[in-house]
This record gives structure tokens, C-alpha cells and sequence, in this order.
């Protein structure tokens, strides 16, 4: 699976002439509340084995958590699953508040 830097993921998203990726949150829904990536779509880690099948294999899908353990999991388990075009935000909402977004909430 590809890895994906905060900065990396910021261009990608500004960049109007490329299509924006699935920015899919696997952090509990209270972590989501917290903070997240503008336009991400929270679905928890542990609902992922049964709503994958509501997923677009063929869309390029961005895995988010806190730190980029579980959403690293979640990746590996999206490619086994057939997705091809999956990336792990390295560091996750951390990393992404501490390079692009410093007026983010943390927890």
C-alpha cells in the first residue's frame, strides 16, 4: 500500500484538475467529533469488514486515523479485498494538524 504525507494529501486535495479521493476516517465517531479532514467520511475501523461491499474498489481511497496504526490496518485489509488504489495518511490527523492544519483541534 501506498503511504501518503499530510502535505502530499493537501495538494492532492487542491489540486481541481485530479479527482478528489475517498477521504474514509476509521477512528471512532467521539475521535471524529474531535476533529477531522474536511470532507472525510467517518466510518469506525471495526464496521469496515461489514460495509466494505458499500465502498468504490475503483476510487482512489485516503485510510485516516490519529497516528496511522489503524488506518494502515484498514488499508491492508481494503487491498486484500481487491481495492487497488488505496493510501495510508502516514501519521494521520496528528501529522496532518501539525503540517496543514495548526488550528485544528487535538486530542
Amino acid at each position: 500500500m501506498k503511504q501518503l504525507s499530510p502535505t502530499e494529501l493537501a495538494s492532492w486535495l487542491a489540486d481541481t484538475q485530479t479527482p478528489a479521493p475517498l477521504l474514509l476516517d476509521v477512528r471512532e465517531a467521539w475521535e471524529y467529533a474531535l476533529c477531522h479532514i474536511a470532507g472525510s467520511e467517518n466510518r469506525p475501523m471495526n464496521s469496515i469488514p461489514t460495509t466494505v461491499t458499500e465502498l468504490d474498489a475503483e476510487r482512489p481511497t485516503v485510510v485516516i486515523c490519529h497516528h496511522g496504526m489503524r488506518s494502515y490496518q484498514v488499508a491492508a485489509f481494503l487491498e486484500r479485498a481487491g481495492f487497488d488504489d488505496i493510501y495510508n495518511l502516514a501519521g494521520g490527523v496528528a501529522a496532518w494538524a501539525d503540517a496543514v492544519e495548526p488550528a485544528m483541534a487535538r486530542y
